[in-house]
């Protein structure tokens, strides 16, 4: 059997299998990128639903307003109906008034509390250095 000698490797050279003398740190690091990373998709997804959510509250707002908005150019003595289910209730033209008007701030509340949250979650984006792009309004 033959027999070579080996030559003392000098502190400067690098490992005959690159990251494995650092393993535990590596792994360490790779776990704690793993878990930023999970927070990062989470909070990603938390403020498209967040955007989704105030765009369609601002489509109902809308509907309520425009809808408020040509009821009162009817007379006061005109039947109108309230869909309930698959039926109809005759309501005087002062009760739906109410009711849109209603349905507006309910739809304003909650589009304050999203984008409240929203903001949160864009001022983590921001102090993660992640660059966040709010979809541009119409």
């Amino acid at each position: 059997m033959r027999t070579t000698a080996r030559l003392p490797r000098s502190p400067t050279a690098q490992a005959p299998w690159p990251g494995k003398m650092a393993a535990p740190v590596d792994l360490e690091l790779k776990k704690a990128f793993t878990e930023l990373q999970a927070k990062v998709i989470d909070t990603q997804q938390k403020v498209k639903l967040a955007d989704i959510q105030i765009e369609q509250l601002s489509r109902t707002k809308k509907h309520a307003h425009l809808t408020d908005t040509e009821i009162m150019t009817l007379v006061d003595e005109t039947r109108m109906y309230e869909g309930v289910g698959r039926m109809f209730i005759l309501q005087s033209k002062g009760v739906i008034h109410n009711q849109l008007l209603e349905k507006q701030r309910i739809a304003e509340e909650k589009i304050k509390e999203l984008e409240l949250a929203g903001s949160f979650e864009r001022t983590m984006f921001l102090r993660l250095g992640i660059p966040h792009r709010k979809k541009a309004s119409s």
